[in-house]
């Protein structure tokens, strides 16, 4: 499974949004880093966090989504469930992911910085 069919499954809108967030922080970062302004690495931080609680919105809205199809179906078998709580996790999962490397770059703005 590629990058392409993670944001087709874990939904466009949500994984999308998660992508302009990494690229946003990877730039505001190093931006950061380089001339090092506390406040641009306050702002990683901040679209970091963004990002995990949009991460986390995206798999709520999945879940209520696929528990609503399922009280509609009656009953599904636990592999369809199962498949269905994976995807409902992609976007946590990115979110997380997004939010480790704004931690990172504040951990090497840190170690850049001599007090």
């Amino acid at each position: 499974m590629n990058i392409i069919e993670l944001h087709q499954q874990g939904g466009i809108l949500f994984m999308g949004f998660l992508s302009v967030f990494l690229l946003s922080i990877l730039a505001v970062g190093i931006v950061g880093i380089l001339k090092k302004n506390p406040l641009f690495i306050k702002i990683s931080q901040e679209l970091g966090m963004l990002a995990l609680v949009w991460g986390v919105l995206g798999q709520v809205i999945g879940l209520f989504s696929a528990f609503q199809a399922i009280e509609m179906a009656g009953e599904v078998s636990q592999g369809i469930l199962a498949g269905g709580l994976k995807i409902s996790s992609y976007t946590t999962l990115y979110g997380l992911l997004v939010f480790f490397v704004a931690k990172l770059i504040k951990l090497i703005a840190l170690s850049t910085t001599k007090e």
